[in-house]
């Protein structure tokens, strides 16, 4: 639909050149999240655990049953595959109840009698939910993923308009810039809550030390070093938070660009607020635009003079 040379929108603008193209708010929320969760590597895995851990337990009736009893508030939900934005639900029953779901994958790890099980419940309790990063990931996905849903949400009422929908687009980008300035000092002291709870360290994991070849005009050291925590920032965090501003920012110039055209005509307000000069130009600017060789929907004479009653 999208593509204005080819498929769907090309067919309808060869019928009528005048109609116009408008992406839906919340598929294209959808594609910023797939675009943000494809984007890394780190993304691609945090996801890939936390449907581990729902398939773990839903695959079994007994296994399910253990956790129902250990762990009675969120439920476990899967991973959907086409509202990325419904995520959250899946990530808010670990976030909120990380222990007990940790402690119910060791409590597997001692009733099963299966060995993958026991396996798996032990990787994922040890290897996934009691390591920082992991945490942290947690933390920083729930936080982009309720806004991102709250604005979803929002588009999807009845009486959503394009000034209002666009308005709160931009709040969300807006929302993205400052969790990039600030979102990752508070992302660190929910997941430290968290990690003692489950006495876990607050520390990041060890990584191999690259070495390079140190050229003959170099003066730099061989051991290349950077810190943990500067490396999960820079490499994750603001990968991830840059890769929504920026998908927002393109996915969305279609809506302002008909704000242009359509603004002045969205309430009284913005209507009175312009000067006759201005309601002229506005009235031309709408004539021109839904002009097709020489038809045109409307007459800007015309519309300014009945505005301007």
């Amino acid at each position: 639909m999208k593509e204005k040379h080819q498929e769907v929108q090309k067919r309808l603008l060869d019928i009528n050149p005048r109609s116009f193209y408008t992406p839906c708010g919340c598929h294209n929320l959808n594609l910023v999240i797939c675009d943000m969760a494809n984007s890394c590597t780190k993304g691609i895995s945090f996801f890939g655990v936390v449907q581990s851990i729902y398939s773990l337990f839903s695959s079994s009736t007994k296994r399910w049953k253990i956790l129902k009893d250990s762990v009675s508030g969120l439920t476990l939900k899967s991973l959907s595959q086409t509202r990325w934005e419904s995520r959250i639900e899946s990530i808010k029953a670990i976030r909120f109840q990380t222990p007990q779901i940790s402690d119910t994958l060791l409590k597997l790890v001692e009733v099963s009698d299966d060995p993958k099980t026991k396996s798996e419940a032990n990787c994922l309790a040890t290897y996934e939910l009691e390591i920082f990063e992991f945490l942290l990931g947690m933390i920083i996905w729930y936080d982009l993923l309720f806004a991102v849903n709250s604005i979803s949400k929002s588009l999807q009422s009845k009486d959503m308009h394009i000034d209002v929908a666009i308005d709160q687009l931009r709040g969300l980008v807006s929302f993205f810039k400052k969790y990039r300035e600030e979102g990752f000092t508070t992302a660190m002291i929910a997941a430290k809550e968290i990690a003692l709870e489950m006495n876990v360290e607050p520390e990041f994991r060890s990584k191999r030390v690259i070495y390079r070849k140190k050229q003959f005009d170099e003066n730099v050291d061989n051991e290349i070093t950077k810190s943990l925590k500067e490396s999960f920032r820079v490499d994750y965090f603001l990968y991830i938070v840059d890769q929504a501003i920026s998908s927002l920012q393109n996915g969305f110039e279609q809506f302002e660009a008909y704000e242009s055209l359509f603004g002045f005509l969205f309430n009284g307000k913005k209507l009175r607020s312009l000067d006759d000069e201005n309601l002229k130009k506005h009235c031309f600017n709408l004539e021109c635009f839904l002009k097709h060789n020489t038809h045109s929907d409307i007459d800007g004479i015309i519309l300014t003079l009945t505005l301007m009653v």
